[in-house]
């Protein structure tokens, strides 16, 4: 190599560097402190409310505070009593796995033929959109207050429906049937949710897909099922996800119906109990949220490693 081609080498560094400065110095005095304001204070609050509770729970729970005495570290005996004495708890898991499970297997399903049928452009197909979308747009906290206007034992909807004015049936009060009550409520909000996922990914698929398939003799079912559903991985990826979630964070729904007692227990209400309740058990009810954290976070990290495989590719 000659010294020519070294020194026109050796300042490719610095040039970038003079680059840099150069971007820099067109920032006046006042548009960096506008940035600074506009990225770093969302970068604290981010910090402060999301990652600094975090950690304050995670350190909490192996300690026994109760928000009056100082706290006194405990070890796993806050663990080992959720999981061996608190009977709440498998309770709780219970009705999440309740909860998944209908998601999962009723209202997915329930939402990908929606989406399937609205995509055949069929009359009315926006309003249809419209009126199976409107649930999505409610909390789930309202979700729950018009689960009581429906369920409710003396003024509800469905037992008038029933005919059951006289001998009314207590859909909330009954911890046999209140937790398939709640669910019913859950998936109709789940369903047009699922709906527009999927929607948006049948739109996507090229059309030649299915002009090919027809061709080569396939019917509406094998090009769904064996040209076009394959090309809505991503999607399916999504949905999973997002459906496992929402069935381990589900809370509103059932603290705004009778907070979350009776046969309603879930592992988000447990945690509310314990800290902000009665019991002020605040190391024990932040065990709990960790037990809810450390699951949650297994399947966030296997869908943004999903995602990060696919920008790869």
């Amino acid at each position: 190599m000659t010294s020519t081609q070294v020194s026109a080498q050796a300042p490719a560094p610095q040039a970038s560097v003079a680059r840099r400065r150069r971007r820099l110095s067109r920032f006046t005095r006042r548009d960096i402190i506008i940035l600074a304001v506009l990225i770093g204070l969302p970068v604290l609050l981010d910090i402060a409310l999301i990652w600094g509770t975090t950690l304050t729970s995670i350190g909490l729970s192996f300690t026994d505070y109760n928000g009056f005495s100082s706290p006194q570290l405990v070890g796993l005996h806050n663990y080992h009593e959720i999981v061996t004495i608190y009977e709440p708890f498998w309770r709780a898991v219970r009705n999440n796995l309740l909860w998944l499970a209908t998601l999962g297997v009723f209202a997915t399903p329930l939402g990908l033929l929606l989406a399937v049928l609205l995509d055949k452009r069929i009359r009315f197909t926006r309003v249809y959109q419209s009126i199976f979308y409107m649930p999505v747009v409610l909390s789930l906290a309202v979700v729950g207050f018009i689960a009581q206007l429906v369920y409710s034992r003396d003024y509800g909807a469905l037992n008038s429906l029933l005919g059951r004015t006289a001998d009314p049936i207590d859909f909330l009060g009954d911890p046999s049937i209140n937790i398939w009550a709640i669910l019913a409520a859950a998936a109709w909000r789940h369903v047009g949710y699922v709906m527009i996922l999927y929607l948006a990914g049948l739109k996507s698929v090229d059309p030649a897909l299915k002009e090919a398939a027809t061709i080569d003799g396939a019917n509406e079912r094998q090009t769904f099922f064996r040209v076009i559903f394959p090309t809505l991985r991503p999607i399916n990826i999504i949905v999973l996800v997002i459906t496992v979630i929402e069935a381990l964070r589900a809370f509103d729904i059932v603290y705004a119906v009778n907070s979350g007692r009776n046969g309603l227990e879930l592992l988000s209400v447990l945690v509310t109990a314990n800290i902000v309740g009665e019991a002020s058990r605040i190391g024990f009810g932040s065990a709990i949220a960790v037990i809810l954290l450390v699951t949650s976070l297994g399947f966030v990290i296997a869908y943004l490693t999903q995602i990060l495989r696919e920008d790869r590719r």
